[in-house]
Formats: structure tokens, sequence, C-alpha cells
């Protein structure tokens, strides 16, 4: 498929748009990798102050930043409707959700009600901002399975923030929500397997076969999968609500539809037509590895209850689906979309001298690229090892902040090569 198929010039947003997010994810990722080391305890157990300030810098800074500032490029380009005021949405998302993650880990690592409270006050208007101006957007988009998996994905992204948002008064001492625990079980439902696993899914439907050169999804698949996921969180949270003896069946359900994705990519990837190495697909073999340990690990706990009850259960699925599968997925796809995007870029703004533009290869040198996915495998055994053996912690940190920073110096590279053959950013 041509990498411009079914893609517009006229409603691509500036470059600068989308790149101020990519820019900025590697950082929180640094962040989370440097609390890893300075507070080994964060891989003790998933309710430390530690654990959830990590769990938010990687959910909230990294994943969350770079999938809007994606959603910002991919819904005039490849939905056919751009949002409105892009300028105004970009800066009104960007800096509340940059300046609002730091301040609810400030919450988390020192119990200040005010750093909730501006926390509250900061993600509350970013993302509200975004949410509306991708519902704009997405009520006129070209219907297509990936604006379906999209919508869903923005739809599980509202009901996440408003949890989070109950959650985060509840910490501050202001208000208790009822139902506490269905909130938190809810709260991490939707925003792992609703916002960042079906918005994966949505995009998987489009980029794998355009950036990896493989068959398309099963149709039947890629029609059904997505909805069908997000009926089984509807149906999983009205169960812990009324009904807990169904939960168990609800999540097999779950865990079938993620292995069903999970074993659909491999098998397409298995196909692909161009055969050369590429990181990227080595970075979505991991992320679809990590998906099918996590429901070994979770069906293991169904005939273990020891294990289940355990701190080890619930890290490492964390582990397993933040770390393996959430975060390689979106680190193998900035290698794509950044430099895809600069190359794109690059040609509408220099289409009388084509010939001197740079390939997308050429854009970040492939080398680099590839040590830093060998630095966040070896990040990710070392997280995976450290919620069995905690001695295992401080070097687990320090290889993924190693990798977190190859990450943002690569992407770098491409933004200089970029500026450096007349690119303008606006």
């Amino acid at each position: 498929m041509s990498l411009q198929a079914g893609l517009s010039f006229e409603q691509a947003p500036p470059f600068a748009l989308p790149l101020r997010f990519f820019l900025t994810a590697p950082l929180f990722l640094l962040a989370a990798a440097g609390l890893i080391v300075l507070a080994p305890e964060a891989l003790a157990s998933h309710w430390t102050p530690q654990a959830l300030a990590v769990a938010h810098a990687l959910t909230l800074g990294f994943l969350t930043m770079v999938m809007l500032g994606a959603l910002l490029q991919m819904l005039p380009v490849v939905a056919g409707s751009s949002l409105p005021v892009p300028r105004l949405v970009a800066w009104f998302s960007h800096v509340p959700l940059t300046l609002g993650t730091v301040a609810l880990m400030a919450g988390f690592l020192t119990v200040a009600s005010a750093a909730f409270g501006i926390g509250i006050a900061l993600l509350g208007g970013g993302i509200a901002v975004f949410l509306a101006a991708a519902s704009i957007s997405l009520a006129r988009a070209v219907a297509s399975v990936t604006v379906a998996g999209i919508r869903l994905a923005v739809v599980c992204l509202g009901v996440t923030l408003l949890l989070g948002l109950a959650l985060a008064l509840l910490r501050a001492g202001w208000w208790t929500p009822p139902a506490v625990e269905t909130a938190i079980a809810a709260h991490v439902s939707f925003g792992l397997l609703g916002w960042v696993l079906l918005l994966v899914i949505g995009v998987a439907y489009l980029v794998v076969p355009m950036f990896q050169i493989t068959p398309p999804y099963p149709p039947r698949l890629s029609r059904w999968l997505a909805g069908t996921l997000f009926a089984l969180m509807l149906l999983h949270a009205a169960a812990l609500l009324f009904f807990q003896a169904a939960a168990p069946i609800v999540d097999a359900g779950l865990a079938g539809g993620i292995l069903a994705f999970a074993l659909a990519t491999l098998r397409l990837q298995s196909r692909r037509r161009r055969k050369l190495p590429d990181v990227t697909l080595d970075y979505w073999r991991l992320g679809m590895a990590s998906l099918i340990a996590c429901v070994s690990v979770w069906f293991a706990a169904q005939f273990w209850p020891a294990w289940a009850d355990s701190d080890a259960y619930p890290l490492l699925l964390g582990v397993l689906f933040i770390g393996g599968f959430a975060v390689s997925v979106v680190s193998g796809m900035l290698y794509k979309i950044v430099p895809f995007l600069a190359w794109f870029h690059l040609q509408a703004q220099l289409q009388a001298r084509a010939g001197s533009i740079p390939t997308m290869k050429d854009m970040i040198a492939e080398r680099w690229t590839r040590w830093q996915f060998r630095l966040h495998l070896a990040a990710c055994a070392l997280l995976i090892g450290a919620t069995l053996w905690a001695q295992l912690a401080i070097a687990a940190g320090s290889v993924l902040a190693l990798s977190a920073l190859l990450l943002w110096v690569n992407l770098l590279s491409a933004v200089r090569c970029f500026s450096s053959h007349g690119g303008h950013f606006y």
C-alpha cells in the first residue's frame, strides 16, 4: 500500500501540533524510570504512592500523551474530519496534560491535597477540551473500522477521566465516591482495556497493513472485536456492582478477545510481503507476546488462588500490559509516525524540490533504533523479574531510563533532519 493512500496533505495539521506531544512523552517515561531507581518500593506493591505515581507517569504522561498527539494527526488525515481550531486544542490539551500529570504524581508522592486539586483542574480541563474537539470530529468522520475503534476508545477515555477525577477527590480528602473498590476497578479497566487497547486495535487496522506491508485484518474480526470488547467492559462493571459471580465469565470473554487480537496480528506479520528487518515490527511482536503473557498469567490465577491474592500478581499484569504491550507498541509506532510526518510535511512544503527530500529511513539512524529496542527489551525483562525479586528494581529502572533517553534523542534526530532540509513546523 502506498504511504499516501487515503491521506490528504490539505487537511494535515502543522507538524508542530502532534510533535509537541511526541517529544514530551519520553520525558515522562524517563521520570517513571527515575522514580523506580529512587524508590524501588514502587515495584513492591501496586498500592504504594510510588507505584501509583509511576503508573500515572506511564499511562498519562507517556501513553495518553502520544495517543492524543496521534489522534490530532489521524482524525483530519485518516478520518477525513478536522478538529475545530486545532492549534487551540493542541495548546489547551498539551500544557494541562503535562502540568496536570506532574501535579498528580506530586500528589501521590506527597499526599498533598493542593497537588491533587491542581491535578484535577488541569487534567479535567485539558482532557475535556480534547474530548470535546475529538467528539465533533468523530461525529462527522467517514465511517471505517478504524474510526469505529477510535470512537469507542474516546468514550472510554471520558469514562476513565470521570472515574479518575472522583478517585483523585477521594485522595485529596474532599469527597468519598460510592463503591470505591468498584470505581477503582472500572477506572483501571476503562483506562487500560478501553482507552489504550481499543485505540491500539482501531489504529492497528490501518497501520499494520500500511507500515508493515501485511494483508488486512480479517473483516469479521475488524468489524466485531472492538465493539465486543467494549460491551464486555460494560458487563464487567455491571457485574462488579450487581452480580460479582458473573465477573470471571466476563473476564474470560475479555481474555479471549485480547488473545484473538494478538494472535491475528502475529499471523498477519508472519505473512508480510517485505521481509527486511524492521524495529517497529519487533516492538509490535513484543507487544503481542506481552498480551498473550497477560492472558496466560490471568488464566493461571484462576486456578491458583494464593497467586491471585499476592502482591506480585497485579504488578506482573501491570508490567506486562503497560510496559510490555502498550509502551512497546507506542514506542514502535513513534519510530514510524515521527519520520513519516517529517517526510509527509517536507513533501507537502517542498514539492518543487522533491528529489532532495530524505526518505523515512534517513530520518533516524537504524542502529540507534535497534539499540533502543534492545534497552527496552532488557528493561521489560528486568521489570518482570523485579515483580518477583525486588533486588532487580534499581537495575530495571536504570535500564528503562537509558531506553527512554535514547528514544527521546532518536526522535529529536528526526526533527533535526526535518529542520535541516528546510521544513517549517507551522
